[in-house]
């Protein structure tokens, strides 16, 4: 197996390997702890002779199995892929770049992790449906900067996505209209198909005073001159907000102060609905709620007229969580079938 080909498509569920530690040491200290309760009762000698089936063989190896068992699911739910297929493919679909807002308001905690997280999952869902279509990255704070060129690599896609950070911009404030321009520049004059852009913000200070600043007039102009659609969705409450952390210690979370007093971050739909209207799209309020995307995708930019383009390679790594998910059911099994201590058994009856 080439290393290169070889990749977790879920990595963050290594972290059920610390509950898997956590079970094996308690499973352990349980162990010993049986084991010095026999010896206090008798020695080796006499016990085999007054109890010659209690000892701790059995316990022992359904222990051992049940947690090689939870061990192996650790591996499974991170789903290893490698084996690369490459396959030549026509593609038929709309050429998309999802905006992200990076800003400081997108740490709010109103939608738990956080803002920038909730559009980053609800990114990685969009990305599960979306056929043939190419995608593209761009983030936005202060400024705006390309993170992924359209592709269809949507591994690579995803990988970026992860990456994104709150403040990653030059500068901070939030330049929607930058972002629009920059996606509307950077679809290719040959793409076949729609073109759309989809936006992702909490709303916040998305308009601007000066020349050049208004999202609105922006995305106007790039579906008159282009026919690019834009689409909005609004992340986070629009009620309440929340404050913005701004470092965790161990007295607990600082949050931003302005003269004197914590910032409460809302987000504000009237830009983000504006914009979305402007750029004859849709505006979708998810607001602190979980979305299914794939629907609202299919609903939206999935309506939009697709054409067929010139053939692909395409790169797909081949799942193999399966045998780890085997692995784990054998020694599951293996532990439930190893009988109990004689002494239980007529005990349980």
């Amino acid at each position: 197996m080439n290393p290169a080909d070889f990749a977790f498509a879920n990595p963050r569920a290594a972290m059920w390997a610390w509950a898997v530690l956590a079970i094996g040491v308690l499973a352990v200290v349980r162990t010993r702890g049986r084991m010095r309760a026999l010896r206090t009762f008798a020695e080796d000698p006499l016990l085999r002779s007054i109890a010659p089936r209690a000892g701790i063989a059995r316990p022992a190896w359904r222990t051992v199995l049940s947690v090689i068992g939870l061990a192996a699911l650790v591996p499974a739910l991170m789903d290893p892929r490698w084996g690369a297929e490459v396959e030549e493919v026509r593609r038929r679909g709309a050429d998309v770049f999802f905006l992200m807002d990076v800003s400081r308001s997108m740490t709010a905690e109103d939608t738990a992790p956080s803002r920038l997280q909730r559009a980053r999952e609800l990114v990685d869902e969009t990305v599960d449906s979306l056929g043939g279509d190419r995608v593209g990255l761009i983030e936005f704070a202060g400024t705006a900067a390309m993170r992924v060129p359209l592709t269809l690599n949507y591994g690579a896609f995803r990988t970026s996505l992860a990456e994104l950070k709150p403040l990653s911009g030059a500068r901070g404030g939030t330049a929607l209209a930058k972002a629009i321009a920059l996606a509307a520049a950077s679809f290719p004059e040959t793409s076949a198909g729609s073109r759309a852009i989809v936006i992702l913000s909490d709303g916040e200070d998305l308009g601007g005073d000066g020349p050049g600043n208004d999202p609105v007039a922006a995305a106007k102009e790039v579906l008159a001159a282009h026919g690019i659609h834009t689409y909005t969705i609004g992340i986070g409450d629009s009620r309440e907000g929340a404050r913005i952390p701004v470092a965790r210690t161990a007295e607990g979370v600082r949050y931003l102060v302005h003269e004197g007093q914590e910032v409460w971050s809302r987000m504000d739909e009237r830009v983000l609905r504006d914009t979305a209207l402007a750029g004859e799209g849709a505006y979708i309020p998810a607001g602190t709620e979980r979305v299914d995307m794939a629907r609202a995708y299919a609903q939206t930019v999935g309506l939009l007229e697709r054409q067929e383009s010139d053939a692909s390679i395409v790169t797909r790594r081949t799942p193999r969580f399966q045998w780890f998910a085997g692995a784990a059911f054998a020694c599951l099994l293996g532990a439930t079938l190893v009988p109990a201590p004689r002494a239980r058994r007529e005990a349980a009856r």
